[in-house]
């Protein structure tokens, strides 16, 4: 054969290859769901409208709810932000991720997230605002919350064709500081607040409260413009849509504790293409469970070191194909802010059934609060957020009528506090070694040791002289700034009474 032959041989031989090569339609699309949680920082149950509270106007959570589930018992792992957040990423109880436990500090690499298991699989990731924090990176290369985007439009825009997505919207709401008066000058009516019987019932508290809610209604506008976008764009409908807080509060006595207010939080999932609206689930759920959760909803299964469990039997109401009801679920809490002379936390362990709260205080020698003079960090009773409310209590505790509420607030606790939830919702009477409750406190004493045994806490065997939690970094900037205290300062003897 001729040279010019052999050459177009190759030629047709390369055309047929490269037809046969080359797709004949499009790549099938991905139908996985998207994944968006849309994620409030210090927000309390029940403060949403379709929760009974008669003053906020929650639109949106609503909305998720009525369409989609409502879990009205559902409970963040640990009342204070950063170790929150690193436990609905690693779905891991806070003890289990060494610095990931404290405020202010990291999150290590080796604990892996479900934003990174997601985008190896395929899904394409983001956030915006406050991700996991605050703290520093560490040995991360960027935040554990995903690729950082200044806004959803932006995110959205950049989603390759077909490609599911997992977005994190952090909002900074209903976190303080507050602008004072902003609550009422939206016409919200102060007389109408429920006052809890924990705070001080004043014009002061009220205001304050009512300023809370204008920001928490913020964070809810803004996750509503979020879920129009996705409307628009087509997508809203395969979307598992997650509406819920970090931790309780930040008012006296809720935040940074291990009380009901401090970890009971509002829930609510939408995903019309699995799951019918308009049911209330009443098990108790852990934050833990959503990247178990929302791994499963991925098509990955959760990894063997998580603690959380997948509530996606829930959600598509099949809950016998799932995990058995739990019995209780666990609160905890090491280092908030650094407020403790030798930079000390106060670690708590606590568990939650359907009746009562226990709580182990394992400093009992320490100010739950923070000490009553500053320690680097925030002021006194620093674990406390300023606010009205909490101005109210300090100046005011010797006060009758507000001497008992600053004691509860900020005066030392006894070892093991335990509640009746059904007799004392608000969890105010310690009925810890009473007669009535001892068979009682015996048998959650005996579970909360064998979860803290089951999970590899390293309290389980040391309690309180197990001290690497006070010893991990604080990055927050207020302790960069400190001065040690004068002298004289003393602590305010009227706590211990």
């Amino acid at each position: 054969m001729s040279i010019r032959g052999v050459m177009g041989l190759v030629t047709v031989l390369l055309a047929i290859v490269t037809t046969r090569a080359a797709p004949t339609t499009a790549p099938a699309p991905d139908n996985r769901p998207n994944i968006l949680l849309a994620i409030a920082d210090d927000w309390s149950s029940p403060h949403a409208s379709i929760l009974g509270d008669p003053v906020v106007k929650t639109p949106t959570f609503d909305r998720v709810a009525r369409e989609g589930v409502l879990f009205t018992r559902s409970f963040c792992a640990a009342p204070t932000c950063s170790a929150s957040r690193a436990s609905i990423l690693t779905g891991q109880a806070p003890h289990r991720l060494e610095s990931g436990a404290d405020l202010w500090s990291y999150l290590p690499a080796k604990f892996p997230v479900y934003t990174n298991m997601l985008e190896r699989a395929g899904y394409y990731v983001g956030f915006e605002r406050k991700g996991w924090g605050p703290g520093q990176l560490g040995d991360r290369k960027r935040n554990p919350a995903g690729r950082h985007f200044n806004n959803f439009e932006e995110f959205l825009a950049s989603v390759p064709p077909g490609k599911p997505f997992c977005y994190w919207f952090g909002s900074h709401d209903p976190h303080r500081p507050y602008r004072l008066g902003q609550g009422a000058e939206s016409g919200m009516d102060s007389a109408k607040v429920i006052v809890p019987p924990y705070l001080p019932d004043t014009r002061e508290t009220r205001g304050d409260i009512l300023d809370y809610y204008f920001a928490v209604e913020r964070y809810d506008r803004d996750t509503g413009h979020i879920l129009d976008l996705l409307q628009k764009a087509g997508k809203l409908d395969n979307t598992i849509v997650v509406m819920t807080g970090d931790n309780g509060w930040p008012f006296p006595r809720a935040k940074a504790n291990a009380y009901e207010v401090s970890s009971h939080v509002p829930l609510a999932v939408r995903w019309p293409a699995r799951a019918n609206g308009g049911r209330r689930v009443d098990e108790l759920v852990s934050l833990t469970d959503l990247a178990p959760t929302f791994l499963e909803a991925g098509g990955l299964k959760p990894t063997r070191a998580m603690t959380g469990q997948s509530i996606l039997p829930l959600i598509v109401a099949q809950s016998e194909a799932g995990a058995k009801p739990r019995a209780a679920i666990f609160v905890e809490r090491e280092r908030h802010a650094n407020v403790r002379q030798g930079d000390l936390g106060y670690p708590i362990r606590a568990i939650r059934t359907d009746r009562y709260l226990l709580i182990r205080n394992f400093r009992p020698d320490l100010w739950p609060a923070g000490d009553p003079v500053m320690w680097k960090a925030v002021g006194p009773f620093g674990d406390i957020d300023p606010g009205p409310t909490k101005e109210t209590l300090l100046s005011r505790q010797l006060d009758p009528g507000f001497s008992d509420l600053f004691r509860l607030a900020c005066a030392k606790r006894p070892a093991e506090e335990l509640y009746d939830l059904q007799k004392d919702p608000y969890a105010m009477h310690n009925v810890a070694d009473t007669t009535e409750y001892r068979d009682a406190q015996h048998d959650l004493r005996k579970q909360l040791d064998d979860w803290m045994n089951k999970t590899a806490d390293p309290r389980a065997k040391l309690g309180g002289n197990y001290d690497a939690f006070d010893h991990y970094p604080y990055y927050g900037g207020a302790a960069t700034n400190w001065k040690a205290p004068a002298k004289e300062a003393q602590t305010m003897p009227s706590a211990t009474k």
